[in-house]
């Protein structure tokens, strides 16, 4: 089934509880394949509530689970916004334009380094992994040498602050959460 099928069956699943709405449903795999699902409601006064949901659309509650899918959601979100910090379509443009009028060693592995990245980037919806977190890290990285293999990584700088970023989301989870949490 396609991910964006996947997803709506999912916000079905999740429906309108307790007079809130679905406005948003991220798939995750965090462990080898195990899917897990954040849905993230709000309600009419504008309060945002969460739950997360197996492949079956059954709720988890198991707090080590619902943390795993909200942290690799967060670091590939990061990830993905952090990947390049302009347009690719514009950055391919200028690198050919480039090549043509003055052909500088190197141009073919830049081209071929941003072609790559978009491909890996894609369009959206995506399934949040720690595959996908290691697809994007090579991809940038590989750019990012190709550019310019002396200068600091703006990447990794990112990328650094993303725990802090996964940290805040889990805790806005784990506060608004939509039932319980077994704790271990």
């Amino acid at each position: 089934m396609p991910l964006a099928d996947d997803l709506e069956r999912i916000a079905a699943a999740a429906g309108h509880r307790d007079g809130t709405v679905v406005t948003g449903v991220l798939a995750t795999e965090p462990a080898g394949g195990h899917r897990v699902y954040v849905c993230a409601f709000e309600s009419q006064a504008g309060e945002r509530s969460w739950l997360a949901l197996d492949a079956h659309g059954e709720p988890v509650r198991s707090e080590r689970d619902v943390r795993e899918a909200v942290s690799i959601a967060a670091l590939c979100e990061v990830a993905e916004e952090s990947s390049f910090p302009g347009d690719l379509d514009e950055l391919r443009a200028r690198l050919v334009a480039l090549r043509i009028t003055e052909a500088p060693e190197g141009i073919d592995e830049a081209e071929d380094a941003a072609r790559d990245l978009q491909h890996v980037l894609g369009a959206p919806p995506h399934v949040a992994s720690p595959e996908r977190l290691d697809e994007i890290g090579r991809a940038v990285r590989r750019l990012e040498l190709a550019l310019d293999p002396t200068a600091p990584s703006p990447f990794t700088e990112a990328m650094r602050s993303a725990v802090e970023v996964a940290d805040a989301l889990w805790a806005d989870v784990a506060a608004a959460y939509r039932g319980s949490l077994d704790y271990p």
